[in-house]
């Protein structure tokens, strides 16, 4: 039914519009108490075998929805009523900032794969830290936090706008999550280099510290597929000196070539960030490379290119104790956390593994 609908409705209005419209239909349904509940228990069925523990927090499974859909905070409940087990919100800037240009959102259909330039577009960093501080939740949800650099703010002052974000928004964080790894603000990828970014990461880590009090916000990193396997290598041993709690990989690439994208040549030379199916392969080798360098040391979480169970059991194998999505819900719809959930729970009874934690990194560690 959903693939009809796309084919008919959303398919036939800009990206952005369409996602727009979903996003208010999710809201308006878990506003409505009978309709949510209806909705969270047709979509939202619980695995016991699922259950996942990472940095300290209980998830209900590992399979939660990426940064990038939730800009705001606005749809956390939706989400979960969905049936994801965690919720990623922002990314978040430091100030309020509206973004590139429209139109800055493209579907390759063919590929099964996003294009987007869309550059931090949020309410910022004070405007969601209140909206955090307001909520009342309907759902019990672990909520991750995504800060970024605002646009405006020159590279050499990017740690104090990262601990401006964060010093608003770490107390309603379960865990947080610095982006250095977006395409398209300028000059971001450039604080993925070790030398800039131990400066950063420890200047977030005090920050959060220094702020929350009582418990330790849990600080992940989020890399880009594009950087090369000894930036790689260089990122995951920086995260073991400070002591972070994880490294997601990854985020989009701008990457063209070796993908075997086969939609219009019009559509694939648009700039930014590629997410999808044709990141499966690249991302999924990052995250074998990282648990392979850090093992149980620092939590991975898989993300790119995941599109069903299968593609979120070997990323399970490959290392990663939690796996996220985004693009491929745009084409599978509101099924697709229920869909997953149940494969990756008729994978686990047929495989040698006890617990979903025994089967993390079990390819990886056999072919070491």
């Amino acid at each position: 039914m959903y693939k009809l609908f796309f084919r008919l409705v959303f398919r036939r209005m800009d990206p952005e519009q369409a996602h727009y419209l979903a996003f208010r239909w999710i809201r308006l349904a878990v506003r409505l108490p009978v309709l949510r509940t209806f909705v969270a228990a047709a979509l939202a069925p619980r695995h016991k075998e699922l259950r996942t523990e990472a940095f300290g927090l209980r998830m209900h499974g590992p399979f939660g929805l990426a940064a990038g859909f939730d800009k705001n905070a606005v749809a956390i409940d939706g989400m979960s009523m969905l049936g994801f087990d965690h919720v990623e919100i922002g990314t978040v800037t430091g100030q309020a900032q509206p973004g590139n240009p429209k139109k800055r959102l493209f579907r390759l259909v063919k590929d099964r794969a996003l294009i987007n330039r869309m550059g931090f577009n949020n309410e910022g960093s004070l405007a969601v830290a209140a909206r955090l501080a307001s909520r009342e939740p309907v759902f019990r949800t672990v909520v991750g936090v995504n800060i970024g650099k605002t646009k405006v703010v020159p590279e050499d002052e990017a740690a104090a706008d990262y601990v401006k974000s964060t010093e608003r928004l770490a107390p309603y964080a379960d865990y947080l999550v610095v982006n250095v790894s977006s395409p398209n603000t300028p000059g971001l990828r450039n604080l993925q280099a070790t030398e800039a970014l131990r400066p950063l990461l420890s200047a977030v880590r005090e920050a959060a510290d220094r702020t929350v009090t009582g418990r330790r916000v849990p600080l992940l990193v989020k890399i880009a597929p594009d950087l090369a396997d000894e930036d790689v290598d260089a990122v995951a041993d920086l995260a073991v000196e400070l002591g972070l709690d994880g490294i997601i990989a990854t985020n989009t690439t701008i990457a063209r070539e070796g993908l075997g994208l086969t939609s219009e040549p019009s559509l694939v030379k648009e700039a930014g960030g590629l997410s999808g199916a044709p990141l499966k392969a690249r991302s999924l080798e990052v995250l074998r490379r990282l648990y392979a360098r850090v093992g149980d040391r620092i939590t991975l979480v898989g993300v790119g290119g995941i599109e069903n169970a299968e593609d979120a059991w070997q990323r399970i194998l490959a290392g990663a104790t939690l796996v996220q999505g985004y693009s491929a819900f745009i084409y599978e719809g509101p099924f697709w956390a229920r869909a997953v959930h149940k494969g990756l729970a008729a994978r686990l009874r047929t495989s040698p593994y006890a617990t979903l934690a025994d089967a993390v990194g079990a390819d990886t560690r056999k072919s070491a």
